[in-house]
């Protein structure tokens, strides 16, 4: 019979965090670019870390092929045991981070439902819930080498349209490798003013029937999370979400 501290320990969320970070000078820039690479190692040996993505951003609304040099961004999965913000304020990786950005913030989170997967991995542990403050959307996907010019034919619409729409708190997009593996996080008041923009009719809905229809994606995966805490300052936040 399992005991009573195993079902508490199963009892307890995920917790995942977003770290994003801004660069100004062309040094710190240049630092940034380069750890992309040189960060794996430490991440990789970061305890209570079950799973990690180092990413670039995009220009304009957040989602473009072009990328923005200037700011950067650290997904961590982090088990169940772990201090989180202990590991992130004495990790020697999030540190340099901090000491070389402008501008740095983290935003925790404990995911409420996830699809698909990233990597040949189910990253996330969801636990579903009712919470009805402000909700967080991650999508990411690898295009198939076919589908690219479609889809960035396609991706400037739906980043319009994301930009125009008054309800969404803050979004930005995100991608491991240019072009073909792309993220997008968006921040939403709630689930319902998600929705009605996911399914209302115009380039987000017609985007995704194409999609769906022609197999674009090798890989894809949605997941929905509850926002714990926002530790730090980003300036692109809108100044609602910034007084929750």
């Amino acid at each position: 019979m399992p005991s009573i501290l195993s079902n508490k320990r199963r009892q307890i969320i995920q917790t995942v965090t977003l770290s994003l970070y801004r660069f100004d000078t062309i040094w710190h820039k240049a630092w940034a670019f380069v750890m992309m690479g040189l960060a794996r190692v430490s991440l990789s040996k970061t305890p209570h870390l079950q799973f990690w993505k180092l990413l670039g951003s995009g220009t304009g609304q957040g989602f473009t092929p072009i990328p923005n040099w200037g700011v950067y961004a650290v997904l961590c999965v982090w088990d169940n045991g772990a201090d989180v913000r202990a590991n992130l304020e004495h990790n020697p990786l999030f540190k340099r981070y901090r000491e070389r950005a402008t501008q740095t913030c983290t935003i925790f989170l404990e995911p409420t439902s996830s699809r698909g997967q990233w990597s040949g991995q189910t990253p996330f542990d969801p636990r579903p819930n009712t919470n009805a403050g402000p909700v967080a959307i991650l999508t990411r996907a690898t295009l198939r080498w076919s589908k690219i010019l479609q889809f960035w034919g396609q991706a400037p619409a739906i980043s319009k349209r994301i930009g125009e729409n008054r309800k969404v708190m803050f979004k930005i997009g995100l991608g491991e490798v240019p072009l073909r593996q792309q993220l997008t996080f968006s921040i939403w008041p709630n689930v319902s003013d998600m929705a009605q923009f996911a399914h209302a009719h115009g380039a987000h809905k017609s985007a995704i029937a194409q999609v769906r229809q022609g197999r674009w994606f090798k890989e894809e995966l949605y997941a929905r999370f509850n926002i714990t805490m926002i530790d730090g300052y980003w300036s692109d936040f809108n100044k609602q979400l910034l007084r929750e």
